[in-house]
């Protein structure tokens, strides 16, 4: 079944597929709505909207930047139930939002994206889903986003187990973990939140951790039913709590990128938690990162330290040599018996998009494009890929404050670049190979000052030593920088061909 949207009703003549329900997708549908585009279309894979708030449905699931901030800034919501959101919530919130500014008739469910090629002739993307539909349009914008993929770990012997196995991203509820004996592999921002329902109902559980996390106290609690009616009633004041926080957490950018020294007295408050947490000192020591606080994702939480400090709770941190039947043994040869192993191994960041699914101009393959890892110009466009935007694209991520300020940047410039093709009659925009390494040089420069630079091992950080993952910089500054498309930095194809480019 084809699919062709080169229509235009509202666009004139420029139709948009657009891949993914999650913060981006569903927030660039909105956006074109406003904007009086109506030729688009929502490519989902699944059957509901939400991207990773709907497949990251695990026990304890929440979002670790404070509700009033992690929401779409013209779409708030006076109703979250506690300062840090569950994740129920958050997928209501976007189950919301599809339905309150019309963006249903335009999703296509069960639809998933595995080839995209960009056809010069017609200047159209034409995209193949897995049950072999086709679509067509003139723009392609990725909201899959980079934490969409599961990663899964390479030890001997995975696939030989006979007992429950699954990751994080794909928990299975109706797996009942009353008095097993769970292995849990990993200790990043997934586990620290699932170990502590876990550890409730397992008769033993075994962590193994291959790197400790620093973790700070999660200023959490229940947003109060008189809060929620002030917020309802008069926005302005939940306005003004959105702006303190969002500047609250802005000062982060001192100690992550400005002066790392900062950084001292956070490992102090860091240090004070685990101490007051951890009564054990070989444990203690064992928690106890050995690397500069904010090189790795610094996780929040108060349930982690009292969850592993149980008695039917062991942390391992020798590594595991293999996986057998129904067992994990450790490098040293200890070999220890389990029902279920749950992967808390999180996701490709640094492989947002497999090989063979995005290809551009001359049939170049997105990863052929990328041979130094992932990069675009301003996070958002690559040279040899006209009319294809990436939202949470490369460099684009934080360790500081909320992905959605980030993700509205972005469709704020995407939108500009797509109504200047309508005003200027253009059937093609392609960032400039020059520009795009130009922007890239300067942003490495300011990265190798950042903490995250400091030596150790993160998904951040390619095998190259190359950051292709986080923003080096105030949140703000990336919002001037999208603001507006400078189409000097752009190469330009009009529709006519008489005209000049």
């Amino acid at each position: 079944m084809a699919f062709d949207s080169r229509g235009g009703r509202g666009g004139k003549g420029l139709s948009v597929l657009i891949v993914g329900t999650g913060f981006s997708g569903l927030g660039m549908a909105i956006q074109l709505k406003q904007a009086g585009f109506e030729d688009f279309t929502i490519l989902e894979r699944a059957g509901d909207v939400g991207g990773t708030w709907r497949d990251n449905s695990y026990p304890g699931c929440a979002c670790d930047v404070q509700s009033h901030l992690y929401s779409y800034s013209f779409e708030p919501n006076p109703n979250w139930s506690r300062m840090f959101a569950p994740q129920p919530e958050i997928k209501a919130y976007l189950q919301h939002c599809a339905r309150k500014y019309g963006l249903l008739p335009h999703i296509r469910y069960n639809a998933e994206l595995v080839r995209a090629e960009y056809d010069e002739k017609d200047a159209l993307w034409n995209v193949t889903t897995r049950a072999g539909e086709t679509y067509s349009a003139s723009v392609l914008v990725s909201g899959m986003g980079g934490l969409s993929t599961p990663a899964f770990p390479s030890i001997k012997g995975l696939e030989a187990f006979k007992g429950k196995m699954f990751h994080s991203a794909h928990w299975d509820h109706g797996h009942d973990l009353e008095g097993e004996r769970v292995a849990v592999i990993g200790t990043g921002a997934s586990a620290i939140q699932f170990v502590p329902k876990v550890a409730q109902k397992a008769a033993r559980l075994d962590l193994y951790q291959r790197t400790a996390t620093w973790i700070l106290p999660k200023p959490d609690r229940e947003i109060s039913a008189a809060e929620r009616l002030l917020f309802r009633r008069f926005p302005a004041a939940q306005r003004a709590l959105r702006n303190s926080i969002y500047w609250m957490l802005e000062s982060r950018v001192l100690g992550f990128v400005i002066n790392p020294r900062v950084m001292k007295l956070v490992e102090r408050q860091a240090r004070g938690h685990i101490r007051r947490q951890v009564k054990d000192p070989v444990l203690r020591k064992k928690l106890t990162p050995d690397y500069t606080i904010g090189c790795k994702r610094i996780l929040i939480s108060d349930d982690f330290y009292p969850a592993v400090s149980r008695a039917n709770v062991d942390v391992i941190t020798d590594g595991i040599r293999e996986i057998r039947a129904h067992s994990v043994v450790d490098v040293n040869g200890v070999e220890r018996e389990v029902d279920t192993i749950i992967l808390g191994t999180g996701f490709k960041a640094q492989d947002p998009m497999p090989r063979g699914a995005i290809f551009g101009r001359g049939g170049q393959d997105l990863l052929d494009a990328w041979t130094d890892g992932p990069e675009a110009y301003k996070g958002t466009t690559v040279a040899g890929f006209p009319n294809f935007y990436v939202l949470m694209g490369p460099n684009t991520g934080l360790g500081h404050s909320s992905m959605v300020y980030m993700i509205e940047s972005q469709i704020q410039y995407v939108l500009d670049a797509l109504q200047a093709m309508r005003r200027d009659g253009l059937r093609s925009l392609e960032v400039r190979p020059e520009a795009q390494a130009r922007y890239n040089a300067g942003l490495q420069q300011k990265l190798g000052k950042a903490v995250w630079q400091s030596g150790c091992k993160s998904w951040y950080v390619n095998e190259a030593g190359k950051n292709t993952t986080l923003w080096p910089g105030f949140t703000f500054r990336f919002r001037e920088l999208t603001r507006q498309v400078e189409l000097v930095d752009y190469q330009t194809e009009p529709r006519v061909a008489t005209a000049k480019a």
